[in-house]
């Protein structure tokens, strides 16, 4: 998927690693303590060397090197002797963490949505979860065109809607059949949802498409939000899979949506100000909203244009209530200007209170739990896939807005440096 074009800022290859770094090359390295004539060929591919590694799935939090072999992570360990790697990148200094995963994105690029190469790998995030751009009509194209040539490992959600958003998002006039909507208006409409071919076409589209997606609000549905769930979630249940609800501004009160919600299902914008959101006329977390976590819901934030609030946000942290994931729900320009990436989010949460390996655990390990990637994701264990994020923690004074506009200063701020997508190392330049 990238061109040359598009990848202007990112580069590829051992011309972006210390010179100092590599071994001469078909020159094989003794191991330290090996005599003359005690020759072998280096074990590793690559070593990140001299970080701080993160990784919240194995409690790590440490001064450690990472080796990595045939795209897998092979070692994670203090001073591995720098013989041992075809290539080493010098980490010192930096944060070594698994590759970031953006649970919420829509990832269409050409129609709404924006490069997962240019907006995602470019800032260490290495898996993103496209969340219903296209429904059965196009999940075809999708796959074909932008999961398959794309670097970033892109996973799928088929909207229930036939179209998705590909069409342009909501209007409230599909819910009372408005004829001067045409095809594209009704494509909402409750009466143009097919669960059956939903659910095939995301059946048929597997191991690529992980999920099924559905918006509850008011814009959308009008007074069917709870009806169009039901048909996502038999969409669900015929190919096997979760469901993501984004729930924001919905007709229906939010705990008549929460309690038709399956375990391992995900309730998308959790955190927007707006009404049947997730805190009571007192700013209580509802106690129906508790209990749908306690029934394995995941909850996700996904900021948008228009779903995030500081104020919310204060008042369930006060309460000890921090969302499961992190995520940006990045689509056109306007949302990038707004969220910018998936480290920017996570400093939005730490200027928030909660602490780095918080805010890590929440964009690896956890999105990590949520959906079948394919591939064991979201740690640096031995095996698992060799997706590396490599980042600056910046100190200073920097400004984080809502969906509102309201701005805050925080202290620090997370910059990808560089990244590992499988085994291969890509070096950001800016």
């Amino acid at each position: 998927m990238l061109t040359r074009r598009e990848f202007s800022k990112l580069a590829l290859g051992s011309s972006l690693l210390a010179a100092g770094n590599l071994g001469a090359a078909g020159t094989a390295a003794a191991f330290p303590g090996q005599g003359a004539g005690q020759v072998h060929l280096p074990d590793c591919d690559l070593m990140i060397k001299g970080g701080t590694v993160i990784d919240p799935a194995q409690k790590l939090h440490a001064p450690l090197d990472v080796a990595v072999k045939d795209g897998k992570i092979l070692e994670v360990s203090p001073d591995i002797p720098e013989n041992r790697a075809l290539k080493v990148y010098s980490a010192k200094g930096k944060l070594v963490t698994p590759g970031f995963i953006d649970l919420h994105v829509h990832a269409f690029d050409g129609f709404g949505g924006m490069n997962p190469d240019h907006d995602c790998l470019g800032r260490g995030v290495t898996t993103v979860v496209d969340c219903g751009s296209t429904g059965y009509l196009g999940i075809g194209a999708f796959v074909k065109y932008i999961v398959k040539p794309s670097t970033t490992r892109v996973r799928a959600l088929v909207n229930i809607a036939a179209l998705g958003l590909i069409a342009g998002g909501s209007n409230a006039a599909t819910a009372d059949h408005d004829p001067s909507q045409g095809f594209l208006g009704v494509m909402n409409n409750p009466d143009w949802v097919y669960p059956q071919f939903t659910g095939r076409a995301a059946e048929q589209n597997k191991p690529y498409v992980v999920g099924i997606k559905v918006r509850l609000e008011k814009n959308v549905q009008g007074s069917r939000d709870v009806e169009c769930l039901k048909m996502g979630l038999e969409a669900a249940e015929a190919a096997g899979l979760p469901l993501m609800a984004h729930i924001d501004d919905p007709y229906s009160p939010l705990p008549d949506i929460l309690k038709l919600l399956r375990k391992g299902d995900v309730f998308t914008h959790i955190f927007n100000g707006h009404e049947h959101g997730i805190l009571d006329a007192s700013g209580k977390v509802l106690p129906e909203v508790l209990e749908a976590r306690a029934r394995g819901i995941f909850m996700d934030p996904a900021q948008g244009r228009s779903h995030f609030s500081f104020k919310v946000i204060d008042k369930c942290l006060q309460q000890n209530f921090l969302p499961d994931t992190i995520s940006t729900d990045l689509n056109s320009p306007s949302t990038i200007s707004v969220v910018f990436d998936l480290p920017t989010m996570v400093s939005k949460f730490m200027m928030l209170g909660m602490s780095l390996d918080q805010a890590i655990e929440r964009v690896t390990a956890a999105p990590a739990r949520i959906f079948d990637y394919g591939k064991e994701l979201g740690s640096l264990r031995q095996g698992c896939e060799a997706d590396i994020g490599i980042f600056d923690l910046q100190d200073g004074t920097f400004e984080f807005v809502d969906s509102s506009g309201e701005k805050r200063p925080g202290r620090q701020r997370l910059v990808n440096k560089a990244a590992v997508r499988g085994g291969q190392l890509y070096v950001n330049q800016v």
